[in-house]
């Protein structure tokens, strides 16, 4: 393998005069590694993209739009949310599916400093209103789902300037209205370090947590994105690999997750921008018609979960379709399995298999891997981006021998400024600069990384983050249960479903469906447990009364997979 030329590669692109030059610099206190020749935010990101004018930008069911027609629309939003007095620092709500508006919304907001709130299109009218009174938007942009769930918020939700995308609704303002003005994009300078977006993140306390996301950290990752294919490209053509293309394909990518998800959002759509690339969007998943879009649109490259991907190659149809313009299926969100990254490079010999770990919390990429050394470290997640700096601590908080398993923290400029309105949860998070990813971990003597556990109290279901604890603060608003413990019962397409066992009080009754039935009412969808286990004994604890959940996760797990 080529591990020689990738460390030489690496020294070259981010060494003084490479195009990727990494100088140190402080970052909201903090000394940190950041790309010399970055665009320092957002705003003049996008207005560089005006030069692809007439190539097609978003693709959605038939429609088609161009930069040009994108930059147009993206100033007339930028004018119209400066007349309704929304200013640098305030923030803007996006609360609809995968539409073409959302990326116009969103460059909207960036170039002018203004913090774009990503809500997740699952939630509930109860969680849309929490996150809402959280970020306090002085404006909304909703398609017609979400304002049916806005109309039962109870909070100050209904009191806000409310633009209905793809929708009507009583006392809003038509998207048509918002793209027809015809002002000028409002003059701004954009602080890097000021909040892009606001995402999200399950929170293990009962509420989601508000990641805010810098300008500096997003355009950071998207120089690991960009990076993460030169250095990977160049090393496999000098240890005699298949040689880089001296015209690089224009990327058409086929985004499959939420866009409220760095995944799509600041991987996918970042990265297509930036090279002049066509994003083809989908109402919802399917793999049938991913084949379908694939063929039409001629896309060299899928993002999403794993869990698409092994859909896809596995699907019946597949052989009906043309996937030769596939020269990447990436993964991210979840662990691709290592018996899919051999799968994928059979059964599409034109594609590369790649994965990506990162967080919400940096702003996307951790680390890359893909190709042939994918193919030969299946179980890595690759090497960290040259912006961060890496570690594995014991519980003392103390770095433990090259090698040897720890918690990884990460510093560097793609981490997040903080959680919004939560110095709890910053203070749990960080130390010294360093966010405690939650994740177990070795790293080897090539730098490359491998996840070994979650320390946190997580399922990962299908890309999505689901916390334990927070499901089961909705479980526990039932009044029949008395205990319950949820954790991830492992799962061949999703990687893990949500299980929970449950202890009811003396004297009451529920079944299954009841217990799910109360959770739709009170989570997302995607939240409520599919294995439900009631026990008439006590949960185990351990001598501090912890529930022993690994235990009962190993126990129940084994009983689910033997039914």
């Amino acid at each position: 393998m080529h591990y020689a030329q990738l460390r030489q590669v690496r020294e070259e692109l981010t060494g003084p005069g490479g195009p990727f030059e990494i100088v140190e610099a402080q970052v909201l206190g903090h000394k940190m590694k950041v790309y010399k020749n970055a665009p320092p935010s957002g705003r003049e990101f996008w207005l560089s993209t005006a030069a692809f004018g007439p190539r097609d930008y978003i693709v959605y069911q038939g429609e088609r739009l161009t930069y040009a027609r994108a930059h147009d629309q993206v100033r007339a939003v930028t004018a119209w949310l400066w007349e309704q007095g929304v200013r640098p620092g305030d923030r803007v709500a996006i609360a609809m599916r995968n539409y073409p508006e959302w990326m116009l919304i969103y460059w909207a907001c960036l170039c002018i400093g203004v913090a774009a709130v990503g809500t997740n299109a699952w939630w509930t009218p109860e969680e849309l209103d929490y996150a809402l009174a959280d970020s306090a938007p002085k404006v909304i942009f909703a398609d017609a789902e979400r304002l049916a769930r806005l109309a039962e918020c109870t909070g100050d939700a209904a009191k806000v300037t409310t633009v209905a995308v793809r929708a009507q609704g009583s006392g809003t303002v038509p998207w048509e209205d918002v793209i027809a003005h015809p002002g000028a994009m409002p003059a701004v300078t954009v602080d890097p370090d000021s909040d892009a977006c606001i995402f999200y993140t399950s929170g293990t306390t009962g509420h989601p947590k508000g990641a805010q996301l810098t300008h500096r950290g997003c355009i950071s990752n998207l120089m690991n994105l960009l990076y993460a294919g030169a250095s990977s490209g160049m090393a496999t053509e000098r240890g005699g690999g298949a040689a880089i293309p001296a015209e690089p394909p224009i990327p058409a990518t086929l985004v499959t997750t939420p866009l409220f998800h760095v995944t799509a959002n600041n991987c996918a759509a970042y990265a297509a921008t930036a090279q002049g690339g066509k994003m083809v969007l989908m109402y919802r998943w399917d793999a049938g018609e991913a084949l379908k879009l694939i063929e039409a649109e001629r896309c060299n490259g899928l993002s999403g979960v794993p869990v698409m991907a092994r859909e896809l190659i596995n699907h019946p149809d597949f052989d009906k379709y043309d996937t030769s313009s596939l020269l990447n299926m990436s993964g991210g969100g979840a662990q691709v399995p290592p018996d899919q990254v051999g799968a994928i490079d059979r059964k599409i010999p034109s594609a590369r298999p790649s994965t990506g770990y990162g967080m919400t919390e940096t702003c996307g990429i951790i680390t890359s891997v893909g190709g042939d050394f994918f193919v030969d470290r299946p179980n890595s997640a690759g090497p960290a981006m040259p912006n961060f700096e890496v570690k594995c601590v014991d519980d003392d908080g103390n770095t433990v021998p090259q090698g040897e398993v720890g918690e990884l923290w990460v510093k560097g400029s793609s981490v997040i400024k903080g959680y919004l309105n939560r110095p709890d949860a910053n203070e749990a998070s960080f130390t010294d600069g360093w966010l405690h990813t939650g994740d177990v971990a070795r790293i080897d003597e090539d730098g490359f990384i491998y996840i070994v556990d979650r320390k946190k109290d997580m399922v990962l279901r299908g890309g999505e983050n689901v916390y334990c604890t927070e499901v089961e603060a909705g479980i526990y608003r039932h009044p029949a249960v008395a205990e319950c413990c949820v954790f991830g019962v492992p799962d061949e397409r999703l990687g893990e479903e949500v299980g929970v066992a449950v202890v009811l009080k003396p004297g009451e009754s529920l079944d299954s469906e009841g217990l799910r039935t109360h959770c739709l009412a009170v989570m997302a969808k995607h939240k409520v447990p599919r294995f439900v286990w009631f026990r008439d004994e006590a949960l185990p604890r351990n001598a501090n009364g912890k529930f022993l959940r690994r235990e009962l996760r190993d126990e129940l797990s084994r009983q689910a997979e033997e039914a």
